[in-house]
């Protein structure tokens, strides 16, 4: 069965992107032998949502950019909206739910974007895309379930084996899965021996919750150190459902406390400032829920933490 993403999607997408966006780090942990950290919160949004945003807004034609993209956001997909949209010279409006921390709210306006709070969920937030779209003429460019989003994550897959080709374990955060589906498809089609694993939190995972389900399911969105990893999958979920549940080839779920300790970890082994779901591969790691070895890749996927919450998390306090 064809997917809805292939490789010559990944790699045109990696074509018409590669000017716009950073090759981000790859180094050794100093302190997990073997295990290797993907430092994707380097590029200039602070989080891997540059990619797919980027080639969604490239892909578009320019009267459609004049007249506006729109999106629901946990935050970083609606910083890179917001970023793509202003370098292409669009309009963007970006809906948030009450649940997105003010710095990334604040984050979205500081790039000119147009920003629509409403709800207390992205799928709150998504029925005022769906107004937007209808009533007002805007082109939505959805955070994870659109081809042309997931095959931008894709080219994090493809940067990775060029950093790591004897990659043996990827370590994804699983969210939507437009980062999971587009890594997968990259990996899978280059190195089809290395495993792809998302990983997510106890409190909320949707796709998860799909996974097991066999289809998409509603979950209750809920407060977490990984904000970036909240909100549902879509009940009509097109792409990234069954690109997931064909491509990954397990899914784990950590909890707040273990999260906090590898947003720690990170920090130790770094110097650097990570939000909760950048850290949930290494959350796995340490709770000796993943084993690790040679050829381990950790994607550490944003920086986008707020800063009280980072600082809670530093003094040994998961919430």
């Amino acid at each position: 069965m064809a997917h809805p993403v292939t490789l010559t999607d990944i790699l045109a997408a990696e074509a018409r992107i590669r000017a716009h966006i950073r090759h981000t780090p790859m180094l050794a942990d100093p302190l997990l032998p073997g295990v290797m950290l993907k430092q994707e919160y380097r590029q200039e949004t602070g989080a891997f949502k540059l990619r797919g945003a980027t080639n969604a807004v490239l892909s578009l034609p320019p009267q459609a950019l004049a007249t506006g993209v729109v999106t629901a956001s946990t935050g970083n997909h609606g910083r890179a909206l917001a970023h793509a949209a202003r370098a292409a010279g669009g309009r963007a409006v970006i809906c948030l739910s009450h649940l997105v921390p003010p710095n990334k709210v604040q984050a979205v306006r500081d790039l000119g974007a147009e920003v629509r709070i409403i709800g207390q969920s992205q799928d709150e937030a998504m029925v005022e895309v769906a107004r937007a779209v209808a009533e007002e003429g805007l082109t939505e460019v959805p955070p994870f379930d659109h081809p042309a989003v997931v095959a931008g994550q894709g080219t994090l897959g493809l940067e990775l084996l060029a950093d790591c080709p004897t990659a043996t374990t990827v370590l994804v955060p699983l969210s939507g899965g437009g980062l999971a589906a587009g890594i997968a498809a990259a990996i899978k089609a280059r190195a089809p021996r290395c495993r792809v694993i998302g990983i997510s939190m106890e409190r909320g995972a949707a796709m998860a919750a799909s996974l097991t389900a066999g289809h998409p399911v509603e979950v209750t969105e809920l407060s977490t150190l990984a904000d970036s990893l909240g909100g549902g999958i879509g009940l009509a979920n097109a792409v990234t459902f069954a690109m997931c549940r064909a491509l990954l080839d397990d899914v784990v779920l950590v909890t707040e406390d273990e999260i906090a300790a590898a947003m720690r970890h990170i920090q130790a082994a770094t110097g650097d400032t990570v939000e909760g779901a950048a850290a949930v591969g290494h959350a796995a790691i340490l709770a000796g829920r993943v084993s690790f070895g040679p050829g381990t890749i950790c994607i550490l996927s944003g920086r986008n933490v707020a800063p009280e919450t980072f600082a809670r998390v530093m003094e040994g306090l998961a919430q």
